[in-house]
């Protein structure tokens, strides 16, 4: 894992505390939901897969290491500091909910307890990696949940921010409840289910609409999505009917979704064709899907792109990832932030979850009957517990979503932090 993704500040204070002789002080960093992102009232966590990649495989090589060198902000740093980067491994222990886990506002994802140099160096990829996937898998759920158990397919790769923000979309994407995804990659990468057939330049390329249909359906048998609104959707949905089946169903991709997959489903239904499903897709996300559904649009599956892929109306999340504690020669110093919209408690925390409350606390408390939701994941640099596979945090997050969070949970503090809080 590329050491240099960081923000030259994590790198700057890291030659500090090394020349302050604070590197082996261990610290307690904590990431934090501050703040929902716009329009929620709770997120789906995903991305810890990539904390584990990051951290296991944190390293500075030759390379890296000289082109710090030559930067101005480290001409005075002591050739000790370059020494203990070329040693540098993540030796730290981290907790961390479930991928998967639903989580409110002012809840902790997860805590790092480590050398101090250790646990400053991942803020600024930890806090990227993990609100990106949880930004996506957050819009996919509410898209799901629109869809009232329709299908819908993830097809944003093109409309990502970057390639690998497709990849990894996609992956939060089906966590957070669609059906599969047009990106191979991911298929190939995770395992998740990918779906899709044929573009526009399908139909364009042939002399003919029957031609395209003709072969597309000679290619794929029974898994034939023909895309109908190329021309004339309603002449496009008669031809399917006369050619008759194998067939999957049709895909309209622009129009009146309303009106035309009203009219398409009869022509599909006259000609015996009831089993064939139609699906639409273009610039659709939670509220237009609602809106089709409420108007009776016999739609029975939805493709989502630009807007998933990009959590278009909520691009962003008020995450943070702050020193609660320190501990330098045995005595142990709690850390909170006072200032104004951003204030922060001290000390590493627990979240413990009951039926219909949650409560935070430290991490050396217990709360009977509950469940303690950040779990052991590092302990001395090595991952203790098995990463699950991307199906089984898909069915976490399901089993979280049920019944669907439509108001925020509650959330107490046990007696001991208020006690802590109100001595820092």
């Amino acid at each position: 894992m590329n050491a240099l993704l960081t923000d030259l500040y994590q790198l700057t204070m890291a030659a500090g505390y090394f020349a302050a002789g604070k590197q082996q002080d261990t610290a307690t960093f904590e990431f934090t939901v501050r703040r929902l992102p716009r329009g929620r009232n709770f997120v789906v966590i995903a991305g810890i897969h990539r904390v584990v990649e990051y951290l296991l495989g944190l390293r500075f090589t030759p390379e890296e290491i000289t082109y710090l060198q030559g930067l101005p902000n480290f001409r005075n740093v002591a050739p000790g500091f370059w020494e203990y980067l070329a040693g540098f491994r993540f030796t730290g222990d981290v907790f961390c909910v479930p991928e998967g886990t639903v989580l409110f506002e002012g809840q902790p994802v997860l805590n790092i307890r480590a050398p101090l140099i250790e646990g400053q160096l991942p803020e600024t990829f930890l806090l990227s990696a993990v609100t990106f996937e949880t930004l996506i898998a957050t819009k996919a759920a509410l898209v799901a949940h629109a869809a009232q158990g329709r299908d819908v397919v993830e097809f944003g790769t093109r409309r990502a921010h970057t390639p690998e923000a497709g990849v990894l979309g996609a992956r939060a994407a089906y966590i957070g409840g669609c059906a599969g995804t047009s990106n191979v990659l991911a298929g190939f990468r995770y395992g998740i289910p990918v779906m899709g057939t044929s573009a526009h330049s399908w139909v364009l390329a042939f002399d003919s609409e029957r031609q395209a249909f003709t072969q597309l359906q000679q290619l794929l048998g029974d898994r034939t999505v023909q895309l109908i609104d190329t021309y004339d959707p309603l002449e496009a949905a008669k031809l399917v009917a006369e050619l008759g089946g194998p067939l999957w169903g049709v895909r309209l991709d622009s129009g009146d979704f309303v009106q035309q997959s009203k009219q398409v489903r009869k022509i599909l239904d006259d000609a015996g064709l009831t089993s064939a499903k139609i699906m639409a897709s273009g610039d659709l996300e939670e509220h237009k899907i609602e809106e089709l559904l409420a108007a009776g649009a016999p739609i029975d599956a939805f493709g989502v792109g630009t807007e998933l892929a990009t959590s278009a109306d909520a691009p962003n999340m008020g995450a943070i990832y702050k020193l609660v504690e320190i501990e330098s020669q045995g005595v142990t110093r709690y850390t909170a932030k006072h200032s104004p919209q951003k204030s922060t408690l001290p000390g590493a925390k627990q979240l413990f979850r009951y039926s219909d409350f949650d409560l935070l606390g430290l991490h050396d408390e217990c709360a009977g009957g509950s469940e303690a939701m950040l779990k052991p994941l590092i302990i001395g640099g090595t991952l203790v517990r098995e990463m699950p596979d991307v199906a089984s945090i898909r069915r976490r997050a399901q089993e979280n979503l049920d019944p669907w969070p439509s108001e925020p949970k509650r959330m107490g503090r046990s007696h001991a932090l208020e006690e802590l809080e109100k001595k820092y």
